[in-house]
């Protein structure tokens, strides 16, 4: 997962993001709520936490207009000392999926995010197997069938298929799919990203009349949307295939 942690008090930083690095997850760190608030219309992430009491925007305000203002915002944890039940419920209601009271230990604090992540959709799916409408994912073996027929994939194009297919309808920053699929941007030049993407879509036939379409999101990156009669089909999650 890509996880931005936002507090003004560097231990904390410290221990949240040293407690990230260690279970694989990448994160961005911000010190003012501002920064995040630039952050969140440039980039995608999977949770955000945020301090309650952010100069430049608190952590309450910041979830109220990620909520308010982004098409998929993502889940949103707010870290405070705070522990007044009421103080707790307004947070909740402003769109908070869950809280730390700090201090915390970092097993629990990782516990939460992960479950937070869960609960919001985003946390990314762990069965081999997955169906799209005509489209079977293998995660074990790296394989993509499409009405039947195995279609040949490189590794790093598999991982940018199945990437798009568990974020259906959900814009993807260009620097979140570098982050997920080659770790880190490093030297990786854009052109890359983009041909892998022109590989998958043709390679895939994704294309609205299959049910799948990448699109472009000019200036951010790109989004898997799909196509269906019924609108809650559309919305549903992939089914686990036994």
């Amino acid at each position: 997962m890509r996880i931005a942690v936002a507090d003004d008090d560097q231990e904390v930083l410290a221990q949240i993001t040293g407690c990230l690095e260690s279970s694989g997850h990448t994160f961005d760190t911000f010190r003012n709520g501002k920064d995040l608030l630039v952050a969140l219309r440039r980039e995608t992430y999977d949770v955000v936490l945020v301090d309650w009491n952010m100069p430049g925007a608190t952590g309450p305000e910041v979830v109220q207009w990620g909520n308010d203002t982004l098409d998929q915002p993502p889940a949103f944890i707010l870290i405070t000392s705070r522990s007044d039940k009421a103080d707790i419920v307004k947070g909740l209601e402003q769109g908070a999926s869950d809280y730390i009271v700090k201090p915390e230990s970092e097993e629990v604090i990782l516990a939460r995010i992960e479950a937070a992540a869960r609960r919001h959709g985003t946390a990314g799916r762990s069965e081999r197997f997955q169906t799209y409408g005509e489209y079977k994912i293998d995660r074990l073996n790296e394989e993509i069938e499409h009405k039947g027929e195995r279609v040949k994939l490189t590794s790093k194009e598999f991982k940018v298929a199945a990437l798009f297919f568990e974020n259906l309808n959900r814009p993807l920053s260009r620097s979140y799919i570098f982050s997920q699929i080659w770790g880190n941007m490093g030297d990786i030049a854009t052109r890359t990203l983009d041909m892998h993407v022109s590989r998958v879509r043709s390679k895939l036939e994704l294309r609205p009349h299959n049910g799948f379409a990448i699109q472009t999101v000019f200036g951010f990156g790109y989004r898997m949307d799909a196509f269906f009669d019924d609108a809650e089909l559309a919305e549903r999650e992939a089914r686990p295939v036994e």
